[in-house]
């Protein structure tokens, strides 16, 4: 891609972002899940997701104010976007998609949908461990999904896609 191209740019300013606000949000006592950047003429858009830092629970909205004050006054100070700009701050949502072993820790109670080695899994998350055996690194856990009564333990490498799922409305 060329360097002018906007979508390379997009993600250039993503990176940066997210370098300037990791530690800014985890001051709160949140994690950064992640950030984007929309652009629409001379206007942004910069979406910061933010969400526990492990384990179950919910993030409650009374929790967005303070992170959004913190993130808005290093925006402030730094002033890496260029023109206008507004900033929204949120969590991943309730059908987030789920790719880490931390994603997995946060789900545990919740139904997810996923597909494990081709095949496609509904159930609850009953559990997420790092998989001893198979030493350090971002792909190396075990999840434990509850599936129709029984519990299948899938290795988080064999995962190739998986998402919260809202039941019960």
């Amino acid at each position: 891609m060329a360097a002018h191209d906007p979508r390379q740019r997009a993600d250039a300013l993503a990176r940066s972002l997210t370098d300037l606000l990791a530690p800014v949000v985890a001051d709160t006592g949140l994690h950064l899940e992640g950030v984007e950047t929309t652009r629409a003429g001379k206007y942004s858009v910069v979406r910061v997701f933010v969400d526990l830092a492990d384990g179950p629970g919910d993030l409650d909205l009374d929790a967005l104010g303070p992170v959004t004050a913190a993130v808005s006054q290093a925006l402030d100070e730094a002033d890496p976007v260029k023109g206008q700009y507004t900033l929204e701050v949120s969590t991943p949502g309730a059908e987030r998609e789920l790719s880490t072993l931390r994603h997995f820790r946060r789900a545990v109670g919740h139904s997810v949908c996923l597909r494990a080695d081709g095949e496609e899994l509904t159930g609850v998350v009953t559990a997420a461990d790092a998989d001893s055996d198979a030493g350090e690194g971002d792909d190396n856990g075990l999840v434990s999904i509850e599936v129709d009564g029984v519990e299948r333990r899938i290795a988080l490498r064999d995962i190739s896609e998986a998402q919260m799922v809202v039941t019960g409305l």
